[in-house]
């Protein structure tokens, strides 16, 4: 097994990357400072090249390519964001790239992998399946295999996000770390541990990838079975603590992050934020660092994830009811609810619901609602004018 990079490897790295990554941002937030009932900064790693950390790692490994290396192409395998970094770094120094990405991998990382010149290859279901495709590849056509989390100068690569937080945020009592393979969290923990020894490390996976777990979750960027065998080693040595959240946690930290931080975050890198607000992240009340580890969520899941967790936090209410089905009743019912200052943005009429009387008609409605208290101030309401409701959910 490789050995772990050692600090001056990590220094190297950032020496490398100097010019390419971006030192990305921390910012403050109020809101979750508040939550939480310590400081909360958050390093910004979605607003890097590439919309995640991972070109720090790729660039550190493809650019140390020697010339022959460099002429037979790199392979990658990646749920998103590990191919999208490979091929802009093999773009930048002029090499070809092949990448394995799983069947149902986000179209926005599939097409931005495109866009970064990479041939894709869609084969599987699962990230462990993309790599077997991937090695299988590299045994054929003899090209360098750039491997998402066990690989070491992968690992040098994503540890200078370590270095830049300790220098950002002097006052880091913890850091939180999203944990798919580990490569993040080890190179982030290792470059932590060797210039502030003290500081709290917690590493964050989902548990739907978990061991009994239902094998799916919204944060497709760590949907890692396990991490690697180099990581793990380096993880049972430097971090504090794993826990994990689900994603029904991890929606709720997307919709906060995006209405409260301006910040669009993918599930992968909200799952620090979502084990911190869920209270598993422990210490003591000194400042907390989750590092937001991508920004590239599929536009049809962010929908589908803000509607849900809006939904949950009282913000939309979905209720049934009936009208007669006469002419002119639905219309009635929505100008009453007008005057009652309720916005109404869907309708659905359901004539074929079962139990419902001939001469009436089931409507669905979505409002718009500001909290839960809301929610059931128009549900008397919609009582009170003569059309009882029932509440979806």
């Amino acid at each position: 097994m490789a050995q772990p990079p050692d600090p001056s490897e990590i220094r190297a790295a950032r020496e490398r990357l100097d010019g390419v990554a971006r030192v990305t941002p921390v910012y403050r937030s109020e809101t979750l400072s508040r939550e939480a009932g310590r400081e909360v900064q958050l390093k910004a790693e979605n607003l890097q090249r590439t919309g995640s950390f991972k070109i720090r790692g790729a660039y550190n490994r493809i650019s140390q390519l020697d010339e022959k290396e460099r002429a037979g192409g790199v392979v990658a395998a990646s749920a998103g964001n590990h191919g999208q970094a490979v091929a802009w770094a093999a773009r930048e120094v002029g090499a070809r790239a092949r990448i394995f990405m799983p069947q149902d991998a986000p179209m926005a990382k599939v097409e931005a992998t495109q866009h970064y010149g990479a041939d894709v290859e869609l084969t599987g279901s699962a990230i462990e399946e993309a790599l077997e495709a991937a090695q299988a590849y590299v045994e054929s056509e003899g090209a360098t295999f750039v491997h998402p989390f066990e690989d070491p100068r992968v690992i040098a690569g994503q540890a200078t996000i370590g270095l830049e937080l300790a220098e950002q945020v002097p006052d880091v009592e913890t850091a939180v770390i999203p944990i798919g393979g580990g490569g993040l969290a080890s190179g982030i923990a290792l470059a932590l541990r060797s210039v502030k020894p003290d500081v709290r490390i917690v590493g964050v996976q989902a548990e739907g990838t978990l061991p009994g777990g239902s094998g799916y979750t919204i944060a497709d960027g760590i949907a890692v079975k396990k991490p690697g065998e180099l990581t793990m080693s380096i993880l049972d040595r430097v971090l504090d603590d794993i826990v994990s959240v689900g994603d029904e946690e991890i929606s709720e930290a997307i919709v906060l992050l995006l209405e409260r931080t301006k910040l669009v975050v993918e599930g992968a890198g909200a799952v620090s934020v979502a084990a911190l607000l869920a209270g598993k992240v422990g210490g003591g009340s000194g400042t907390v660092v989750p590092v937001l580890s991508g920004g590239n969520i599929d536009a049809t899941l962010l929908i589908s994830v803000a509607r849900h967790g809006l939904a949950v936090g009282g913000r939309y209410l979905v209720l049934r009811t009936r009208v007669p089905d006469r002419p002119g009743e639905l219309a009635k019912l929505l100008t009453l609810l007008a005057d009652e200052r309720v916005n109404v943005v869907e309708v659905e009429h359901q004539r074929e619901t079962a139990g419902l009387p001939v001469a009436e008609t089931g409507v669905e409605l979505t409002l718009v609602t500001r909290d839960a208290a809301h929610c059931d101030e128009i549900l008397a309401t919609m009582a009170r004018l003569g059309y009882p409701a029932e509440r979806l959910t």
